[in-house]
């Protein structure tokens, strides 16, 4: 029986990423050794992601990933496999919290982008949603368009305006999203740190040839791009991340830079925000989110810490949250996935199943 989508997010949701056990682990080692074959890595990855399935469905979960067991980051996988994008390892990894540096892996441009049928990721899908097999929503997660414009990926000697580059953009991830319907997606999430990087005083954007007001704004364009002309019984979320790797963070900054932009008007059906720590700010920027438009959903339980936040506290804030936007356009999940990378963030599978147990458990109170 196939489960019937209300309209995504779900009042307990999750961003998507999970932590992967141990034999996937060794799996992947094993496979970068040459003792183990493509093939039978594939088939650890399917067994653990059937295993994960089930779990989510146990825990409450109606929208449920496949982890991102198939991927090593969040993003590059992703990227990488799109026409004129090649992953590479740089000189140096991204720079976190307390000098973090992250494992050393990125992508940059190799000439004109578009999208291939043949991208990887959606056979991934097919064969997900088979293993779904219809008791429970099967959501996809990819990285947002926005990605692309991070400094140093963009080939100028290829793409000398920056315009055409976002129009080539927008075309890849438009015939994206339809190959993904197509193949039977209708929840899909686009994950985006470089919008949320927008609303950091302390970062700076590129070596100053754009104004942060420009990005913003070419920002919102590329997503509204991408989205113009989608199936209307397929559901798109934005999830805004401020970094998640091992357990630390990027950057700090509240959402009140790109509020009035991006909050405002970008054409999704909901938003993930992070709000599990001070470093977000406070609840006023949702006021810009139209009545009646975009849900959101609060990511104010902690994905990086496995013990459980005090549910009084937790309600109270959702409470906070609907004095700005009404209690009917609000959800419920962590601020971010438990495994951005095959890292993981540091807390135990049962913590995170426990977490998102949670998440069910405190959403039923408050909504019924």
């Amino acid at each position: 029986m196939t489960k019937t989508l209300v309209k995504a997010p779900f009042r307990a949701d999750q961003v998507g990423s999970l932590l992967r056990p141990e034999n996937l682990h060794k799996a992947r080692k094993d496979f970068a050794e040459g003792t183990i074959t493509a093939e039978q890595l594939r088939e650890v990855e399917t067994q653990e992601i059937k295993r994960i399935v089930d779990k989510q469905i146990e825990v409450g979960l109606e929208a449920v990933t496949d982890g991102e067991f198939r991927r090593r980051f969040w993003h590059t996988d992703f990227l990488e496999h799109l026409n004129g994008i090649e992953g590479y390892v740089p000189e140096v990894g991204y720079i976190f919290n307390d000098n973090e540096e992250t494992e050393r892996y990125n992508i940059r441009n190799t000439g004109k982008i578009s999208f291939t049928p043949a991208h990887p990721h959606v056979k991934d899908f097919i064969e997900f949603n088979e293993i779904v097999g219809g008791r429970a929503v099967a959501k996809q997660t990819i990285p947002s368009p926005n990605q692309l414009f991070n400094i140093g990926i963009r080939d100028e000697s290829i793409y000398p305006d920056i315009e055409e580059y976002a129009n080539d953009v927008i075309q890849a991830y438009r015939d994206a999203i339809q190959a993904f319907y197509d193949a039977g997606v209708r929840y899909l999430q686009l994950d985006d740190v470089y919008i949320a990087g927008l609303s950091s005083p302390d970062i700076p954007f590129n070596d100053g040839a754009y104004s942060r007001e420009y990005l913003i704004d070419l920002a919102l364009r590329v997503v509204n791009g991408v989205l113009e002309g989608k199936p209307e019984d397929l559901y798109i979320t934005t999830h805004l991340c401020r970094g998640n790797y091992r357990s630390n963070w990027a950057f700090s900054g509240s959402y009140d830079l790109i509020a009035p932009t991006l909050l405002a008007k970008e054409k999704v059906d909901g938003f993930f925000l992070e709000y599990d720590d001070e470093r977000s700010g406070d609840f006023k920027a949702l006021e810009y989110i139209p009545r009646g438009g975009a849900k959101v959903v609060l990511g104010v339980l902690t994905s990086k810490r496995g013990e459980l936040e005090d549910k009084d506290e937790v309600i109270a804030r959702i409470k906070e949250a609907s004095k700005f936007i009404p209690l009917e356009q609000i959800c419920l999940s962590t601020q971010c996935g438990f495994a951005s990378t095959h890292h993981g963030n540091k807390l135990t599978e049962e913590q995170q199943w426990e977490k998102l147990k949670y998440i069910v458990e405190i959403a039923k109170e408050v909504w019924g």
